[in-house]
This record gives C-alpha cells, sequence and structure tokens, in this order.
C-alpha cells in the first residue's frame, strides 16, 4: 500500500508540473501574473507554447475523443495483433536459437556473433529491406518485428545459460546425468528466470520495432497507433503525439505488471534466486 500511495503523489506531483511547465496558471489564473513576474524562473516555462506543449487536459480531451469515436480503439487493436504475431514468432526462434549457441561454442563464435552484430542494429534500419522484399504489406511489419525481437531474445537466453553456477551440472553428473538429460532437467530449468528475463527485453524490442514499421509503412490493412503518432506528427497535433505515447507507455506498463512481473517473481522464488 505504501508503494502505490507513493507512485500515485510522484505521478501527481509530475501532472502539476506538466501544468506549470505549460504555463496553464498564468493562462488561467491571471491572478498569478504578479508572481509570475516576481519569480526569475517561470518566464522560461510561461514562453512555450501551447501548440508546441499542450496541457494535460487537452491530451486528456484527444484521448477521449479518439476513444469515443473508435479511432484509438481500433488502432490500438491493429497494433497489438501485429505486435503479438511477430513477437511470439520471435520467442519461438530466439529462445531455441539461444540454447544452441549456449551449448555449442561453434554455434556461439558464429550464429552468436551474428545476432550481437545485429542486435546492435536500430529496428528501423530493418524498414527498407522489409519494404523492399514484401512491398507494404503487413509481412513487412511482422518482419520488422521479428528482426527485433530474435536476436534479443537469443543474446537474453544465451547469457542465462551460461549464468546457470557450473557446480549444478557438476552435481547432477555426480549422480549419474549426462549429455541432453543434463541439459533437459538441470541446465534449462536453471536458466529459466533468465530467459524470462530475456523474453520481457524482447517485448520492448518488439515495440520499438513495430513503432519503426508503422511510422515509415503504410498499409491500407489497418492503421496502428504508429500511424496515428506519425499523422499527429504530419499534422502538428501535440495532443494527438503526446496522447499516443501515454497509450503506448500505459500497454507497456500493463503487460510488464500483469505478465512478466509476476512471472519472473514465480521462477525467481521457485528456483531460490530471489535477492534480498
Amino acid at each position: 500500500m505504501r508503494r502505490f500511495f507513493t507512485a500515485v503523489v510522484f505521478f501527481a506531483l509530475l501532472i502539476v508540473l506538466w501544468y506549470l511547465a505549460q504555463g496553464f496558471m498564468v493562462h488561467e489564473h491571471p491572478g498569478w501574473d504578479a508572481f509570475a513576474q516576481a519569480h526569475l524562473w517561470w518566464p522560461a516555462f510561461h514562453r512555450w507554447s501551447p501548440v508546441l506543449a499542450p496541457s494535460p487536459v487537452s491530451v486528456w480531451n484527444y484521448l477521449v475523443g479518439a476513444v469515443e469515436d473508435r479511432t484509438l480503439l481500433e488502432a490500438t487493436e491493429v497494433t497489438m495483433k501485429r505486435l503479438m504475431l511477430g513477437y511470439l514468432a520471435g520467442v519461438i526462434l530466439g529462445v531455441p536459437l539461444g540454447l544452441i549457441t549456449a551449448r555449442f561454442k561453434w554455434a556461439g563464435d558464429t550464429i552468436g556473433l551474428i545476432g550481437l552484430g545485429l542486435q546492435t542494429l536500430p529496428s528501423v534500419c530493418w524498414v527498407p529491406m522489409a519494404l523492399l522484399w514484401f512491398g507494404q504489406t503487413e509481412a513487412a511489419m511482422e518482419f520488422v518485428v521479428i528482426m527485433g525481437t530474435l536476436w534479443s531474445v537469443q543474446i537474453s537466453t544465451d547469457s542465462g545459460v551460461r549464468n546457470v553456477p557450473p557446480i549444478y551440472a557438476r552435481a547432477a553428473r555426480t549422480m549419474g546425468s549426462r549429455g541432453l538429460h543434463t541439459w533437459v532437467k538441470v541446465i534449462v530449468p536453471a536458466s529459466l528466470p533468465f530467459i524470462v528475463s530475456g523474453i520481457k527485453q524482447g517485448w520492448a524490442f518488439a515495440w520499438r520495432s513495430l513503432m519503426a514499421a508503422e511510422i515509415y509503412v503504410t498499409i491500407l490493412t489497418g492503421f496502428g497507433l504508429g500511424h496515428l503518432l506519425h499523422y499527429g506528427r504530419e499534422l502538428n497535433d501535440m495532443d494527438q503525439v503526446l496522447g499516443i505515447m501515454l497509450v503506448i507507455v500505459v500497454i507497456g506498463l500493463l503487460a510488464d505488471k500483469i505478465l512478466f512481473s509476476p512471472w519472473e517473481r514465480f521462477l525467481h522464488r521457485r528456483w531460490g534466486t530471489v535477492k534480498d
């Protein structure tokens, strides 16, 4: 309860600072003029144009209107479908690949090295290749998301397996475990907390990849949150830009709190890796 109260107070202070930075007090309450003139810090904030720095109320009004006309709901649905499809494909490919690169030295020296290099490549760099290969289609979107997710999950899985204490495998071998049995019964279960952390990281990379794809790839099969963000920029509508950014942040937080964090806590408790 205390942590919840702390978070509420913190975000309430952020909203108040947002009002102050946008100059809300001076615009809405003329009685504050004398106070504003008496403080040197206020003019720097008051110079901000409401067109470039809209107030929380105007952003909220945009979100309410976008929900009422179903623009926001439909865009969120389209984006989530693309995200889940590409993300799941990236995880399904990335986890086994990470296990292979951790298990075999030749795989780590070849595939692992390629994965490390491609992971440093920004997701937007995959967009030109996707457009040339697949055109302005859903396949181009999914390709960018998969490539943004795959190598992050592979590297995290590889790292998680390598972080398993060697004493686990040695203890298993003294009890007769060998080869594949050791991997299936000891190494992989022990590395699950780290693999889940990598899958969680892959979710963040999937979001970034999809937003890059939606901003730069315009297709008629559905307009997602990235398209709304792009059109907000084109129309100089900061209410829309900030509103969509807030929606993306909220979805990411909900996914972490509802899905990934409980899963991580369960596995860390299960394997005794909880930090005091």
